[in-house]
């Protein structure tokens, strides 16, 4: 059972009472012409063929008030491409491919690097930000909304909640970020409740009051991969090509957005997708990874702010970190034990660890070069660069979607 308490600096929209998204989809479809809402799926060729994916789109078949379905494909080869167009003709929804990966494709992103344009590393950053243009491109949608493909729960109602409060003109949301529990028969979200909120916790203790830093910890799941967004944000943000997506976005809203248009949704009681691997010894994989690009990604952002993050203060950075952490073990396994579920404080104790270590290794990149990698350009400056551009991405997404690679 939900509660219904507001924090924070956002409106928090609740899950209460009984399920009603019939009359979600009905109010939608209502809206649809007023604000016309394109679904992006950032995908993997692998996706295809792991369990979540078809009950998605068994899902996405009952679901009328969609305008466009936008598959950002990626890593996939020319057969590949080619099974995943046939994968996703089974939706009666418009849908495109863009395959990141294609000829086509990668002709455009090497004529904006010989333009000077910021285009990011190969991911799901990257992917994104190309289906996000291609939804400006067609200038056929008003909405843009956006969640993985690896949501084994996945329940059509999860996309009506998340699209709600973007879709309906009446609430005036201009950004909406979806939160949900993390459980079964013990407490997952590591990442969130071991890392991300005492990271944001400690940098508050550090730094005193900082309205990014309270922004960011009005959120109940910042790192959950599900938004919705006006299709203006998509001009004007722009995104960390890496693990560090999901706090760029929220940095680049509240730099963009009046907090008033910006809300989270409780959009699922249950929600399962798959679990990184922990991979302490090897930084460039699992969750250690994730925790040294979510870091550069925070530093960055509050260092754009205005804020001074010298040695010193990075140094005393990870020892509060680690007192807020071993306390919020604590209180997450009382609350284990209040609901009889499954607990494993070594575990929890060697992510810590793992996440402290991410911190000094973020904090060592930091110092030595505190702009880092650029991030993607916004589709803004992207156009005022090379005005055609979508032209050119419209063409090859149309011809990448004819294409038989058999003649």
């Amino acid at each position: 059972m939900s509660d219904f308490f507001q924090n924070g600096v956002i409106s928090v929209l609740h899950r209460l009472g009984s399920p009603n998204v019939e009359q979600l989809e009905a109010e939608l479809e209502q809206y649809r012409s007023a604000n016309p809402i394109a679904l992006v799926l950032p995908c993997l060729y692998s996706e295809l063929e792991g369990p979540a994916l078809s009950g998605i789109l068994d899902e996405l078949k009952k679901v009328s008030y969609l305008n466009e379905i936008v598959v950002a494909l990626g890593h996939a080869s020319p057969l590949e491409f080619r099974r995943a167009r046939d994968f996703f003709k089974v939706l009666p929804q418009h849908v495109r491919l863009v395959w990141v990966d294609g000829s086509r494709v990668q002709v455009i992103l090497r004529t904006l690097v010989e333009r000077e344009i910021d285009i990011g590393l190969p991911g799901k950053g990257q992917s994104c930000w190309l289906a996000f243009g291609y939804v400006l491109a067609r200038q056929d949608s008003h909405v843009i909304v956006l969640h993985d493909c690896d949501i084994v729960s996945y329940k059509r109602e999860y996309l009506a909640r998340l699209c709600y409060p973007v879709g309906n003109p009446n609430l005036g949301y201009e950004f909406c970020k979806g939160y949900y529990s993390r459980v079964t028969d013990r407490l997952h979200g590591r990442v969130t409740r071991l890392f991300m909120t005492p990271i944001i916790r400690s940098l508050q203790q550090l730094v005193g009051d900082q309205a990014m830093l309270t922004f960011l910890d009005s959120f109940r799941y910042p790192l959950a991969g599900e938004f919705a967004m006006v299709r203006d944000l998509a001009w004007v943000n722009r995104i960390p090509g890496d693990w560090g997506l999901e706090i760029g976005i929220l940095g680049e809203v509240f730099r963009n957005c009046a907090l008033r248009r910006v809300c989270q949704a409780d959009i699922a009681d249950a929600y399962e997708h798959k679990h990184q691997a922990l991979s302490p010894d090897n930084p460039e994989k699992g969750l250690l990874k994730m925790s040294v690009d979510i870091t550069k990604s925070l530093l960055r952002h509050l260092s754009s702010q205005g804020m001074v993050l010298g040695d010193a203060e990075l140094k005393t950075l990870r020892a509060t970190y680690l007192r807020t952490a071993e306390e919020a073990i604590r209180r997450y396994e009382d609350s284990a034990a209040i609901n009889s579920l499954k607990f494993d404080r070594h575990a929890e104790r060697s992510a810590v660890e793992t996440f402290l270590q991410g911190i000094k290794l973020a904090s060592e990149v930091f110092l030595k070069d505190p702009l880092g990698v650029p991030m993607i350009s916004n589709w803004s400056r992207v156009t005022a660069a090379v005005p055609d551009v979508f032209e050119r991405l419209l063409n090859a997404v149309e011809e990448d979607q004819r294409w038989d690679p058999t003649k």
